[in-house]
């Protein structure tokens, strides 16, 4: 059968096509071509396999409809038969392209049962990861010659943005998923020559865009997205290459403990005008407190600590044999630490006030630079810090979430001067017998 489909895919878009991974996600930037590229693949392969049971879904009707319905119905129509009924496009090869949406919750069960060897989630961070889940069900088959496959088409954003980005950026994988299994085709608007050609100024309307949202729809950051709490985290600017940090820049360590909740602690030096480096971190759980200790003295060497800031309610006396922390009935956990080797300071543990102060430090310095980054080894810190969103009862604050090196981050910035109190050198001239010109800063810098 001779099919006529208009169009020449970009680079980018040629990748999805050839892809075979059995998920293979194409996105991040608006305008990418992502529904051509999902219409035009599962189209190739119901031409290319006899037989063939595809499903294309969005997450609601009228989206399937618009973007989807119509365009197939232009490009297939008077050669591949179209039941409205059903809709589903019978191939003469007997291959079928279904297309679904799931716009209620329960939706989602229409689809048990039935078996499926290519699924398409176009625009999947509109589902959630249990819906993906439960398609992922009906993702398989019983013939020998073709390996089940899900496709995905992106953007940074909505209600499944945390579970795209866990697969398919930061490649952070549970039990039963298989690395090799997950592919990310990144997208963006320069490299749809079509669109630019055709639409010049809808590139103009994203980088006219506030900050946050250009970052997202232009550049295809998934490190900001609606409802974040610190839109200003930027991996480009923040997260820096491992180097030497010279011998004379103090060094200290921030910790949020926790025991079934993962425990984080964070090694920090500080540079010149204050700046603060994030350079080590230690991530775990299910420890006692001694063994978090001895996992810190192993790491630290024979660095030169100034001190370590955590926070003050680990000098709580809770007996050690109700919490299982080891020790003795009656002490608290700090002095746990400090007889393994570890001695603490408590934290300011002012939460808006501390949320304030981090954003100080995610700002630029006269230089340009934040005045904060971090090492990339200090991979949890950099997963779940642009992950954290508002408290919906406090818009000052951060919800419940997975906060723990948020949190000690937060504790190493309060231990340090406040950014707010930082003058810039020689603009402040304080009178003296020789009449010259001194910076507050560098008595508050240290």
């Amino acid at each position: 059968m001779e099919l006529y489909l208009r169009g020449e895919p970009n680079p980018r878009q040629r990748e999805f096509l050839l892809s075979r991974t059995r998920h293979t996600a194409y996105g991040g930037a608006r305008g990418g071509g992502k529904s051509w590229a999902m219409r035009r693949k599962l189209v190739m392969l119901c031409l290319a396999h006899d037989g063939l049971n595809c499903l294309l879904m969005r997450r609601t009707l009228p989206e399937l409809r618009e973007n989807h319905v119509i365009p197939l119905l232009h490009e297939l129509g008077g050669i591949v038969e179209y039941n409205s009924t059903e809709r589903v496009f019978l191939f003469p090869n007997n291959s079928r392209l279904m297309l679904g949406y799931c716009d209620a919750p329960n939706d989602i069960y229409r689809y048990q049962g039935r078996e499926y060897e290519v699924i398409g989630l176009e625009e999947a961070t509109h589902f959630t990861f249990e819906q993906m889940q439960f398609m992922c069900t009906c993702n398989r088959t019983s013939r020998g010659d073709f390996k089940p496959r899900m496709y995905y088409t992106c953007n940074p954003g909505n209600v499944g943005h945390a579970w795209v980005k866990r697969l398919f950026i930061d490649r952070r994988f549970e039990q039963g998923e298989t690395p090799e299994d997950y592919a990310f085709i990144p997208a963006r608007i320069y490299d749809n020559r079509v669109l630019m050609q055709a639409d010049p100024g809808y590139i103009k309307q994203l980088e006219a865009l506030p900050y946050e949202l250009r970052r997202a729809h232009l550049n295809g950051d998934w490190d900001v997205f609606a409802g974040q709490f610190f839109g200003e985290f930027s991996r480009t600017e923040h997260v820096i290459r491992e180097h030497a940090i010279p011998a004379r820049w103090r060094r200290f360590r921030s910790m949020d403990w926790g025991y079934h909740d993962p425990c984080c602690v964070l090694w920090h030096a500080i540079g010149p005008e204050g700046r603060i480096i994030t350079y080590r971190e230690l991530y775990v759980n299910k420890l006692r407190a001694d063994e978090v200790a001895s996992r810190i003295v192993e790491l630290t060497a024979d660095e030169a600590i100034a001190y370590t800031v955590a926070s003050p309610d680990m000098w709580q006396k809770r007996g050690a044999v109700l919490t299982g922390e080891g020790g003795f009935v009656g002490e608290s956990i700090a002095e746990l630490f400090a007889k393994a080797g570890v001695p603490l300071t408590p934290s300011d543990n002012s939460r808006v006030a501390g949320w304030q102060t981090m954003r100080g430090y995610l700002a630029h310095g006269e230089d340009g630079i934040p005045m904060w980054q971090t090492f990339e080894r200090c991979e949890n810190l950099i997963r779940t810090l642009p992950t954290l969103v508002f408290d919906k009862y406090n818009n000052e604050d951060v919800a419940d979430g997975e906060d723990h090196a948020a949190e000690a981050l937060r504790y190493a910035l309060m231990s340090r001067p406040s950014r707010a109190w930082v003058i810039p050198k020689e603009r402040t001239r304080i009178p003296g017998p020789f009449d010259t010109v001194q910076s507050k800063a560098g008595y508050l810098s240290i």
